[in-house]
């Protein structure tokens, strides 16, 4: 019997009201700084509604939250995105959105991603930002080693109106800090030109534009800088976007969908571009050129009704809550052992 410290025993929320009013509410001067079409995405963003489950009968140990830093730049929303060190044992070399597993003494799983953030790419906390503002934070995603991960939408509003010749910021390598062989883009912001790389989790730092993610082949429109074919992009040169489906046992059993999303650096997919995706669906207030999701009888969904296997996917989210609460009890009934 392994025995459960007393520092397991939850206390984080999704939200906590003290995390979200040291980032700030979105005020009126913001929101007028934006384009009509961005300022209607985060209009969307703030006031969807959204079943969000109670997570404090969670362990903290199947926690986590990422950041999810939107920011308007050539008139569009972009999101902020790493490469994860090729060092690292999980995930080695993915794109990841700053985040990660819940520590004790964090007060909230908004603190969480703030506090992740900090530590990857050197993003200020609060209150030393003023210009970091909370959105929303959506239902937890499930991950392939069944943590509860909650995505925390932030707006990273400018000092003064962002004045640029380039739709995004320069690509920054952690091996020399500078930027990588991509040609350097300018951004006018001081706090995304002031991020650095951390040495032993972060190998880049990076952007996406969000409306990319409901139709890739915008990329080509806007003619965005992307990664040659290789190791990060091992598809046609002509692609920007390769789904595949694969019968996961972490989900137990469940046909899952991945999507590959080329960028300026490595591919945008699996959990991150699972996020991503709803992110920009409630942004935009549309659903995706591609299938979502599997089709056909192997899936357990029909082309008449891809949106199944969503609810299939929440299912297992709910299930996964359950068993965690279930062990919790246990653990409690039992004097701390579980």
């Amino acid at each position: 019997m392994l025995w459960l410290s007393p520092l397991t025993i939850p206390t984080l929320t999704s939200t906590q009201p003290n995390s979200e009013k040291r980032l700030g509410d979105i005020r009126t001067h913001v929101l007028k700084r934006l384009t009509s079409k961005s300022r209607a995405c985060v209009e969307r963003l703030r006031t969807c509604q959204l079943d969000r489950p109670d997570l404090s009968r969670q362990p903290t140990s199947k926690l986590a939250a990422v950041l999810v830093l939107l920011y308007e730049q050539a008139g569009e929303l972009r999101v902020l995105l790493t490469t994860r060190s090729k060092s690292l044992r999980a995930h080695p070399g993915q794109t990841a959105l700053p985040g990660g597993k819940a520590d004790e003494g964090d007060e909230s799983l908004v603190w969480t991603a703030l506090r992740e953030a900090n530590e990857e790419v050197g993003l200020p906390l609060p209150p030393t930002s003023s210009n970091i503002h909370f959105i929303t934070t959506l239902p937890p995603f499930l991950s392939a080693s069944q943590l509860l991960v909650t995505p925390v939408v932030v707006l990273l509003s400018s000092p003064l109106p962002l004045v640029t010749s380039s739709p995004s910021f320069s690509t920054l390598d952690s091996s020399s800090n500078a930027s990588s062989n991509t040609p350097p883009k300018s951004s006018s912001h001081p706090i995304l030109t002031s991020l650095t790389p951390s040495l032993t989790e972060v190998d880049r730092i990076f952007d996406h534009p969000l409306e990319a993610m409901l139709d890739p082949r915008l990329l080509l429109n806007k003619g965005e800088s992307l990664v040659d074919v290789g190791e990060d992009w091992p598809y046609s040169a002509g692609d920007v976007y390769n789904p595949s489906d694969v019968r996961l046992d972490a989900f137990d059993g469940l046909i899952y969908r991945m999507h590959r999303f080329r960028t300026c650096a490595s591919p945008i997919k699996g959990l991150t571009a699972d996020i991503l995706i709803t992110v920009a669906e409630l942004a935009y207030g549309r659903k995706p050129v591609y299938g979502r999701y599997p089709s056909g009888p192997s899936s357990g969904s029909s082309s008449k009704d891809t949106n199944l296997e969503g609810e299939t996917y929440q299912a297992l989210v709910r299930r996964r809550m359950e068993e965690n609460e279930r062990a919790f009890a246990v653990a409690v009934e039992e004097g701390g052992q579980t």
